[in-house]
């Protein structure tokens, strides 16, 4: 009997573990936190037959696993993994640990930025076509939760951080996107090259099977691809297909797609529900994975046209006094703020701030002169976004909690103006998650807060 041991018990250690005593292995899963949700984690897998400890990990007991399942929030530096204890047990991720059980094709979603969004909306674009296409993943819904299921899906459509791919083994997408690189997690990594690193796991296990739909405009994600074997498409959306390239382009604000021998035009930019040049390239590379996985294109220019796009990602969530109330609370680093910015048409109002994450937010200069008139500093992050942006743009630091904080960037925003925000940072100096602090701006944009 298989003796699977799993650290952390949030929803892909929890589903890790329903699948593991599913498959008859012996269970022990631990979390060092000790709350009312994880202790119900915790006697759930007893009576489901497992051993689960909250408020420490019984290492001795983890010793005696053949595989550890690490969730992706526990870092490589945590105590528990430098234990020379269990140094000969074989660690992998849950999404790892799920593909070994997970009879479906599966199409995987990396990059830094638009993952969750090319992920669902590929997602949306095969079940429209007719496929049962979860999706699952850093999105949300573990891929254990797939894998146990009793009816294969036709495709599993899963988005795979860095965390998530640092310790595979055997997952081997049939359909590999990514979607751009940029700087992130320099809180948890050396580098950016550490980071890459992890991210280039997607191509481990290449074949002459797989296919991969990669940014045809940045040189980093060509090089992470390198020579992996198999069927190669890129995406553009400031230039056009390269002589012998097959994808997807932009091409006077319509969506355009050559696989084979056809061009195709898709949908214009102006029937995406979705906004910004970014979400342009995302349709694009969710368009392309989505016919070379065999959907027909008339479904996926319905799809394009009726996918609504997703929580906190450039969510337009209100209008009062003139000014449009914008939710990106996803926008958690420099790059994702950056894209954000750019996508608006407005004088704006930003607000910026939270746990900061190692990235300078110099690198925002020139996007914050042309559209932001004012940037609200908030959170932890203030006195280093006050100290590098002050002599850029117009600053206001704000103290307190974040209602005081969104309240004084309303009272300063203009009608015809946009107040966006987008921090750039981590939201755990004030909230449990980015959807949480997205949920509360929301709540604050239509008075309900």
């Amino acid at each position: 009997m298989m003796n699977v041991g799993i650290l952390g018990l949030a929803r892909s250690g929890r589903a890790a573990a329903r699948l593991a005593l599913a498959r008859g292995a012996r269970v022990y899963a631990s979390d060092t936190g000790d709350t009312a949700d994880l202790r119900a984690a915790a006697e759930e897998i007893r009576q489901a037959g497992g051993e689960a400890d909250v408020g420490g990990h019984n290492v001795a007991r983890l010793a005696q696993c053949d595989t550890i399942v690490v969730s992706p929030g526990i870092p490589p530096t945590a105590t528990v993994l430098g234990d020379t204890r269990i140094a000969h047990v074989t660690r992998i991720s849950e999404l790892e640990f799920a593909f070994r059980y997970l009879d479906a094709p599966v199409l995987a979603v990396t990059g830094t930025n638009g993952k969750s969004t090319t992920t669902a909306l590929a997602s949306h674009l095969l079940t429209t076509a007719g496929y049962d296409a979860p999706a699952a993943g850093n999105i949300g819904t573990p891929l254990s939760e797939v894998a146990l299921r009793n009816d294969a899906p036709d495709w599993v459509v899963v988005e795979a951080s860095s965390f998530q791919l640092a310790d595979i083994d055997t997952f081997a997408p049939r359909i590999g996107v990514v979607t751009n690189l940029a700087p992130d997690h320099l809180d948890r990594y050396a580098g950016v090259h550490e980071y890459y690193a992890d991210k280039a796991h997607l191509f481990d296990n290449a074949s002459s099977e797989s296919t991969w739909v990669l940014n045809g405009e940045e040189a980093d994600v060509r090089s992470l691809a390198a020579d992996a074997p198999g069927a190669r498409y890129v995406f553009r959306i400031r230039s056009e297909l390269a002589t012998g390239e097959q994808g997807g382009w932009l091409r006077d604000e319509q969506l355009m797609l050559k696989m084979g021998k056809t061009e195709s035009r898709l949908v214009g930019t102006a029937e995406l529900r979705i906004l910004g040049r970014h979400n342009h390239a995302n349709a694009l590379a969710a368009a392309v994975a989505s016919v070379a996985a065999g959907a027909n294109v008339g479904a996926v220019r319905d799809g394009l046209r009726t996918f609504p796009g997703l929580p906190h990602r450039l969510e337009v969530v209100g209008e009062r006094d003139g000014v449009l109330w914008i939710n990106d609370s996803k926008a958690t680093n420099v790059a994702s703020a950056r894209v954000a910015i750019e996508s608006m048409t407005r004088p704006t109002v930003l607000l910026l701030g939270g746990v900061h994450k190692g990235e300078s937010y110099v690198g925002l200069s020139d996007v914050l002169r042309r559209s932001v008139r004012l940037v609200v500093a908030y959170g932890e992050a203030a006195d280093i976004i006050e100290r590098e942006l002050s002599d850029i743009v117009a600053l206001e630091r704000v103290d307190g909690g974040f209602s005081d904080v969104v309240r004084h960037a309303a009272a300063r925003a203009q009608p015809g103006d946009a107040l966006l925000l987008a921090p750039a940072c981590a939201s755990f100096d004030m909230f449990r998650s980015y959807e949480e602090r997205g949920d509360t701006f929301r709540a604050l944009a239509r008075g309900e807060a």
